[in-house]
């Protein structure tokens, strides 16, 4: 499969639709475009111009970021392009944020294995992590 890497370059209806696609929450077309023009950084694959996977940093860039909104179409999962995503943000982590910046993540599923091999950690017993939904 032929396919490139864009970096910053995700528009809010590509966002909207590959989440629709991936089994992820919706987003309001509004949502989409505050969050992307406030993330620290977004990672897409593309192939013959259409967007096959997707990523996302999001946080204040120094103390504490989160690695977000990574998917995959489910046709081509188990492709290792998950792993290409992540080769992508682990380069902006390692490369732009501070050594002491906390990066987390919540893994759904089995996509934990994924995180590990990039030296992601469960952060249980010490911490749990929680949520909030806005009505």
């Amino acid at each position: 499969m032929k396919y490139h890497m864009m970096e910053n370059k995700l528009s809010p209806s590509i966002y909207r639709a590959m989440r629709i696609a991936c089994g992820l929450s919706p987003k309001s077309h509004e949502a989409a475009e505050i969050g992307l023009r406030n993330s620290l950084y977004t990672v897409s694959i593309e192939n013959h111009e259409t967007t096959i996977a997707m990523g996302r940093v999001i946080g204040d860039g120094g103390t504490a970021c989160q690695v977000v909104d990574i998917c995959v179409l489910p046709h081509l999962q188990g492709q290792g392009l998950g792993k290409e995503i992540m080769s992508h943000i682990m380069k902006f982590i390692n490369t732009q944020l501070p050594s002491t910046c906390y990066v987390s993540l919540i893994a759904d599923g089995n996509a934990k294995y994924l995180y590990e091999k990039f030296g992601f950690k469960d952060t249980m017993p010490d911490s749990t992590g929680m949520y909030l939904e806005i009505e």
